[in-house]
């Protein structure tokens, strides 16, 4: 992977389009009609008993893990690392964390911490 202090403001830019497609899949990738209500992939596999919630990890973990190779700093990566967590953690509680799951959008949260963090260099 390229240093992210060597990558173009266009390269850039084009991996946080790729990460916020994928927050939008994880969070808001379907509409409950008539509701404003968006969900995603996160609160779908969220449901699944046991091993939902866990599956759900693996592309917060490439989010932040993009986003440590991008060069966020240590205190950005801990309050994505803290979104991720809260949003794992609250939603292995059966139907409230469902609940929980489908309005946190730690993903959602995570990219757009991300992109702010980045600043000018992403605009």
């Amino acid at each position: 992977a390229p240093d992210p202090a060597q990558m173009s403001t266009g390269e850039i830019e084009q991996e946080l389009a790729r990460l916020e497609l994928l927050a939008q899949r994880m969070d808001k990738a379907f509409a409950i009609p008539g509701t404003g209500i968006r969900f995603g992939w996160d609160g779908i596999l969220g449901l699944i008993p046991g091993i939902g919630d866990t599956l759900t990890v693996l592309p917060g973990a490439y989010i932040i893990y993009r986003a440590h190779r991008l060069g966020a700093g240590k205190p950005v990566l801990a309050r994505m690392a803290a979104n991720m967590g809260l949003d794992y953690l609250l939603g292995l509680i059966p139907l409230l964390g469902d609940i929980f799951d489908i309005g946190y959008k730690s993903n959602t949260k995570n990219v757009a911490l991300l992109r702010r963090k980045l600043g000018p260099r992403a605009a």
